[in-house]
């Protein structure tokens, strides 16, 4: 990535490297910067007679670093970070051509920073592109969101205001482990002492936080996977389903929400989970191409059935004669 050619730039620049990556050699330093370790070292020495602390330390593990009292260093950014950021907000799509929207707000306060060439490509970027909206997003409110974080962070306890439906709030005792963000909806992953049993819970109808004194050790899981995991218990309608497959093959057809697989002694794999939608349900077992049939859980069965009907009907010619049902086989 080539920088401003001039001294007092790449000064600047060795500057945030050292601050970013305290321990940076000279010579790592004089690759990021596009020069020699020689001149690296000589744009250390421009920042010292300005009076930044900038130490060395000797040895394997040592480097540039700053050294105590030092200021925080300018905001820089090159173009392709700039754009960086404002395409992973448009990801996320958040409006952020709204200026009172704490996003657009933020993105504005950067932009106002930003040197005038990049901020011209920025706010161009920001001007013209629309992000198309995900009807399936539910984005939580900012403070409730922030609060929750710092709660997992810190190891506290808080008493949540949960909406069960859009009328009716109930008030929970929860650990908060993690915030997962997956396909643009926000969970919390904790311990409910309310129930006595873990949780996943939208953070998006939680409607109040109070982070209370009490304190607690979270434990050693992924939290992702937990989460993806979580989502396939506790629904309405249990289902199994066995695959004429291994573990393995199957893991990758089926998403992590849709319930736990597990290995037979034959060979083969099974799934145990459970939906309040057996129509959807149907679908996602639809996508792997490995054999398999529900072996509980009626109401997916017959969903299975129904969808197994409609593709048939759908690839059905009209001018082609259609199977013979006979003694409830198809012939």
């Amino acid at each position: 990535m080539a920088y401003d050619e001039s001294p007092t730039a790449r000064a600047l620049m060795a500057l945030e490297l050292i601050s970013a990556v305290p321990g940076i050699t000279a010579e790592r330093l004089g690759d990021k910067l596009g020069v020699t370790e020689r001149a690296a070292r000589r744009y250390v020495g421009i920042l010292r007679e300005a009076g930044l602390p900038v130490v060395s330390v000797r040895g394997p593990y040592g480097g540039y670093r700053l050294g105590r009292g030092v200021r925080t260093p300018p905001l820089m950014f090159t173009t392709a970070e700039a754009l960086g950021l404002v395409m992973a907000v448009l990801d996320g799509h958040h409006d952020i051509a709204d200026p009172t929207h704490p996003v657009g707000s933020a993105i504005g306060k950067i932009t106002r920073v930003l040197p005038e060439s990049v901020a011209r490509t920025v706010e161009a970027v920001r001007r013209v592109t629309s992000a198309a909206p995900d009807r399936s997003a539910a984005r939580p409110d900012t403070d409730i969101t922030t609060a929750l974080v710092q709660a997992c962070v810190a190891g506290r306890r808080v008493r949540l205001g949960y909406l069960t439906r859009p009328d009716r709030e109930r008030e929970m005792l929860v650990d908060p482990w993690a915030v997962v963000v997956r396909h643009a909806k926000w969970y919390l992953l904790c311990w409910s002492h309310t129930v006595d049993a873990r949780r996943v819970l939208r953070v998006d109808r939680v409607a109040s936080v109070d982070v209370l004194e009490e304190s607690f050790e979270p434990p050693a899981i992924d939290p992702v996977s937990t989460v993806e995991e979580h989502l396939g218990e506790g629904w309405t309608y249990a289902v199994e389903a066995l695959f004429d497959g291994p573990l393995d093959r199957v893991a990758r057809c089926l998403p992590r929400h849709v319930g736990r697989l597990e290995e037979t002694e034959d060979g083969r794999t099974r799934l145990v989970g459970s939906t309040d939608s057996p129509d959807s349900y149907a679908e996602w077992l639809a996508l792997s191409p490995v054999p398999f049939r529900v072996t509980a859980g009626d109401e997916v069965r017959e969903a299975v059935a129904q969808l197994g009907r409609r593709l048939l009907a759908a690839g059905a010619d009209a001018g082609v004669p259609q199977p013979r049902r006979e003694a409830g086989r198809v012939s």
